[in-house]
């Protein structure tokens, strides 16, 4: 008996729920770190909006939005608001690597740690 499409269906079921996990967690982590800025959680849910909320906690201009519609640009630009972050989170450079190669494992380190927000 062949149980190979049976074995695929639920690797791919189980890989799902890991996704979804996974993505629950980074919004749970950033509403936490919007919140310890002092801004509205909510606003890490809606997409553009939380870039813009994003921008105003790293102290950068709003018009720094439309970088972000630019290839390649938009990698330097996430790359500047990723260490200005964690500078806004007394955190080194080396935590802005992270949230820069791995954010779903640094956003929730630095929402649901007990780094301070220095605004």
């Amino acid at each position: 008996m062949d149980y190979s499409d049976t074995i695929i269906a639920g690797l791919t079921v189980f890989l799902y729920f890991i996704y979804l996990a996974v993505v629950v967690v980074s919004i749970a982590a950033l509403w936490k770190v919007f919140t310890k800025a002092g801004k509205p959680g909510w606003a890490s849910i809606i997409p553009i909006y939380n870039m813009i909320v994003l921008l105003e906690i790293t102290g950068k201009p709003i018009w720094w939005l439309i970088l972000y519609f630019i290839p390649i640009v938009n990698i330097v630009i996430t790359i500047m608001v990723a260490v200005e972050l964690s500078n806004k989170f007394n955190k080194s450079s080396g935590f802005a690597v992270g949230l820069i190669l791995l954010p779903f494992i640094f956003y929730p380190i630095l929402g649901f740690g007990s780094a301070e927000y220095k605004g």
